[in-house]
């Protein structure tokens, strides 16, 4: 079956043109004149690659965006904005928004084509329900790693392999380099004036972290922690913002991640003050098989202090063994000593109450 594309453009010229090209390349085509038509016929016909301009009557391409994100059947689908507008706030407006590239008119027939074949290969299938699958763009991620050039042995970039409990960076402290995880656990957490700490983040070998503040302007507000031995790559903020500012797709890439991470977080802190300690330590669990399990479903095993995990959930140390204990008795997970196996993820992510 052709891989089906929906452009939606006002510009009579440029739809039916760009609707010749891809079909001369084998693509089964469908258009829309404006946003609201474009929406209507992606729901019918579940394009596997949609096109669409920004400035448009009716409904424009923001608004078109925030009607796919917030519709299951549609957020899934690769959305490449096109546009005559070439100012970089807008650009990043709509990646922030959630879109996966951006193509400026008049663009080349190859520029197109690349980005299409791009975004279907880096598509990855659900095997996993949404709450266990991995949303991370790995494919963005090695465009990142090989831009930034981490691989090469230079003065002022940096590989280091530290020890359980090593602090990579302070709260409080200024950004002078960004981090690439290559082997290990990481965490990252925030101290309250009490001492007591919150874990923002794991971070797993792959992942690049310590990007959040950078991008933000500011001193650090979290601690990153190796949870195990680790290996690291680093590179300074000067040399990272030089390549941000070089490549709008790398660019892309950790404004996606920031969105990303403020965006989970905003949801941990509303199911810490809504959802039942169970939900929440289920959650947590369910977070850990995403973030250090395989890529196919089954038992995970793992070691994480109960510490740490209550400081994730947000409770008592104490609660977060009592729970645990029922999971055990209900099956949904193994303990001995320090090691913890999670026998039912989907279980723990489908959890009612």
């Amino acid at each position: 079956m052709p891989t089906k594309i929906l452009i939606i453009e006002d510009n009579v010229d440029i739809r039916e043109n760009t609707a010749e090209l891809l079909e001369l390349s084998g693509y089964q085509v469908e258009t829309a004149s404006d946003g609201i038509e474009g929406v209507r016929l992606a729901k019918s016909i579940r394009p596997d690659v949609v096109i669409c301009d920004i400035m448009m009557p009716n409904l424009d391409g923001f608004g078109v965006l925030q009607v796919f994100s917030n519709q299951p059947e549609l957020a899934r689908i690769p959305f490449i904005f096109l546009t005559a507008k070439t100012d970089r706030a807008d650009m990043r407006k709509g990646m922030e928004m959630g879109a996966d590239d951006y193509l400026t008119k008049p663009f080349q027939e190859v520029e197109l084509l690349k980005a299409i074949e791009s975004r279907l290969k880096k598509q990855r299938p659900a095997t996993l329900p949404d709450s266990l699958t991995n949303q991370t763009d790995l494919a963005l991620v090695e465009e990142a790693l090989t831009f930034l050039d981490f691989e090469h042995s230079e003065a002022d970039k940096k590989q280091q392999n530290l020890a359980k409990k090593a602090i990579i960076y302070a709260e409080g402290d200024s950004p002078n380099r960004l981090y690439y995880l290559v082997k290990g656990k990481v965490k990252t957490y925030h101290t309250n004036r009490e001492g007591k700490y919150f874990i923002t983040s794991f971070v797993k070998p792959g992942e690049f972290f310590g990007f959040v503040d950078i991008l933000e302007n500011q001193f650090y507000r979290e601690s990153a922690e190796a949870l195990e031995e680790v290996q690291i790559l680093s590179i300074p903020v000067r040399d990272f913002k030089q390549k941000l500012s070089e490549n709008i797709h790398i660019e892309i890439h950790f404004r996606k991640a920031l969105t990303g991470y403020l965006l989970k977080n905003e949801s941990i802190l509303f199911s810490m003050a809504y959802q039942s300690l169970r939900k929440r330590v289920a959650q947590a669990l369910v977070e850990l098989v995403k973030t250090y399990g395989p890529e196919e479903s089954g038992p995970v095993s793992m070691r994480l202090s109960r510490e740490d995990l209550a400081s994730r959930v947000g409770t008592a140390t104490e609660s977060v063994i009592r729970t645990l204990s029922d999971f055990k008795k209900e099956g949904l997970i193994e303990v001995k000593g320090a090691e913890m196996t999670i026998l039912k993820p989907e279980a723990l992510a489908n959890l009612k109450f």
